[in-house]
């Protein structure tokens, strides 16, 4: 080569490199100032349910510490896949965020054939907020105080049990369906949307369900609904009282529900830590806590790998129940 190319080939070079560098900086300069305007939160379900609620306060909190406001957007329908590819299709600058769940992230994948997205792929785990165990509940008619009871009950009536869920494929859905599985007893699933699933629960119109904490709790203290498991690998400090599925027989038996907070791929990292550290801060405040857990919900917080490997774990976990159940959208 002779020299005047190689001088034009340095001098390109340069300016690549320079180019490259001053478009670091200036990704590091936005992330050093963020967030310099209002950020969107959105939640891929309908207003006043557990990812609702959870979004908002943690919202609330991120809009007094990071002195922006943190606007919560509900984007519902197709089991939350609406609100994630919107999220997932947004530009990564850390101004558009979700708060998702299990649903979306680990059994939908599998649940909905032929997404166009991957939301193990396309989104970036930023910080676990909360995890809410599965509460197996009956009508207090059933005259059951624990696992074995009903057990019993579901073989000495084979086919006259009835469990309501939000939906197939959500968790309320696999859960009694591992229940039945694995205790081999004959009930029948009977899918919902929205409230009327607990609403049919409370008139004793089906007989079981596997809720969410936060939507039972306060039925569970009037003695409306009997509790009889959780589904988390440790009590609840919700409900301490309260066995967990495992101590009552059933090795490996965990099928709760978890939210965490997430961005589009390509965010910067230094955001996605300033997220992840300010979260933290929030979830170690004494009241936020206990606030937390009297709503049924028991903080989390971590690493975004650590939260990473989590919804990793739950993606293989789910992807096999939900192929097992033959489960297919409505």
């Amino acid at each position: 080569m002779s020299e005047i190319p190689m001088r034009r080939y340095m001098s390109c070079q340069i300016c690549a490199v320079a180019a490259a560098c001053f478009l670091a900086a200036s990704i590091v300069a936005a992330a050093e100032s963020y967030p310099t305007k209002p950020v969107h939160i959105v939640v891929a379900f309908s207003a006043g349910g557990t990812t609702d609620i959870l979004a908002r306060s943690i919202g609330q909190q991120l809009s007094e510490r990071l002195k922006q406001p943190f606007i919560v957007d509900n984007k519902p329908g197709g089991g939350g896949n609406i609100g994630t590819e919107f999220v997932v299709r947004s530009a990564p600058d850390g101004y558009t965020l979700i708060v998702d769940s299990v649903g979306p992230i680990a059994v939908n994948p599998t649940l909905y054939k032929g997404l166009s997205y991957d939301p193990l792929t396309d989104l970036v785990p930023i910080v676990q907020i909360a995890n809410v165990p599965n509460v197996l509940v009956v009508h207090p008619s059933l005259g059951v105080k624990n696992v074995g009871e009903f057990i019993a009950y579901a073989k000495a009536h084979p086919g006259s049990l009835y469990y309501g869920s939000t939906g197939i494929g959500t968790s309320s859905h696999l859960s009694g369906f591992m229940l039945g599985k694995r205790a081999d007893i004959e009930v029948t699933h009977v899918p919902y949307k929205g409230a009327d699933a607990l609403n049919d629960l409370l008139s004793g119109r089906v007989q079981f369900m596997f809720a969410t904490i936060p939507s039972v709790i306060q039925h569970i203290e009037a003695g409306k609904l009997s509790a009889l498991a959780v589904t988390s690998a440790k009590r609840s400090r919700s409900l301490p009282n309260v066995p967990t599925v495992i101590e009552s027989g059933f090795p490996n038996f965990e099928a709760g529900s978890w939210f965490g907070l997430f961005a589009p791929k390509g965010t910067p990292q230094a955001i996605v830590t300033q997220l992840n550290v300010t979260v933290n801060d929030i979830l170690g405040v004494p009241p936020i806590q206990e606030q937390m857990i009297r709503e049924g919900a028991d903080p989390a917080g971590g690493t975004p790998a650590e939260f990473a490997r989590f919804v990793q774990r739950e993606y293989e976990k789910w992807k096999l129940i939900v192929r097992e159940s033959r489960a297919t959208p409505e």
